[in-house]
C-alpha cells in the first residue's frame, strides 16, 4: 500500500513531463539594436586616410604654424605603427584650383629605433600649408609590407572614409 502513492506520484510526474514536451518552447523576443559603429581613432587627432580595404591607414597631422604635414603609417585599426622602407611619399594637393606637390620624407626616431628606410613617420613642409586648412589630395603611391597603394584620394581634414568613421 505504501507503494501505490509513490507509483501515483511517479505516473503524475511522467505525465506532466510528457505533456510539457508537446508544447513548443517559448519564443524569446530579443531587443534588436543596430550593430555597433566601427570607428577608428587617430592617435594624434589627425585625419585618417584608408589604404585598401582598411588594410592600413595613414594619419595626416598638420601644423599650420610651421607649414608642416606629418603622415603616420598605422595598421587597419589605427592602433599600431607600421614601418615601411619607403624613403618618401608624395601627395598632390589641389589648393585653390592649383595642383601642388608635397614630398614627405621618412623620419628617423632614435627613441623607437626607427631609421630612414624602416620608419612609420613621414614629414614635409610647404608654405601653402600655413594658410590652407582644407584641400583635396592624392597620395601617389606607398608600399607597405609588399602591398602597393596608388592614387589614394582624400580630403584634408575629412579623410577618405566614405562611412564617416
Amino acid at each position: 500500500m505504501k507503494m501505490a502513492p509513490r507509483r501515483f506520484l511517479l505516473a503524475v510526474s511522467l505525465a506532466v513531463f510528457a505533456a510539457g514536451c508537446d508544447k513548443p518552447p517559448p519564443t524569446a523576443v530579443a531587443a534588436v539594436s543596430p550593430p555597433a559603429k566601427h570607428e577608428h581613432h587617430p592617435p594624434h587627432g589627425g585625419t585618417p586616410v584608408v589604404l585598401g580595404n582598411e588594410a592600413y591607414h595613414l594619419e595626416l597631422v598638420c601644423d599650420p604654424d610651421g607649414g608642416r604635414l606629418q603622415a603616420f603609417v598605422l595598421d587597419g585599426e589605427m592602433e599600431n605603427f607600421i614601418r615601411t622602407s619607403e624613403p618618401s611619399i608624395e601627395i598632390t594637393a589641389t589648393v585653390g584650383g592649383v595642383s601642388k606637390n608635397l614630398v614627405l620624407s621618412a623620419v628617423a626616431n632614435p627613441a623607437t629605433g626607427e631609421t630612414v628606410g624602416d620608419t612609420s613617420l613621414f614629414e614635409g613642409k610647404a608654405e601653402w600649408l600655413k594658410s590652407t586648412p582644407v584641400f583635396d589630395g592624392v597620395l601617389k603611391t606607398i608600399t607597405i609590407r609588399g602591398t602597393a597603394f596608388a592614387d589614394v584620394r582624400f580630403n584634408y581634414p575629412m579623410g577618405n572614409d566614405t562611412d564617416g568613421k
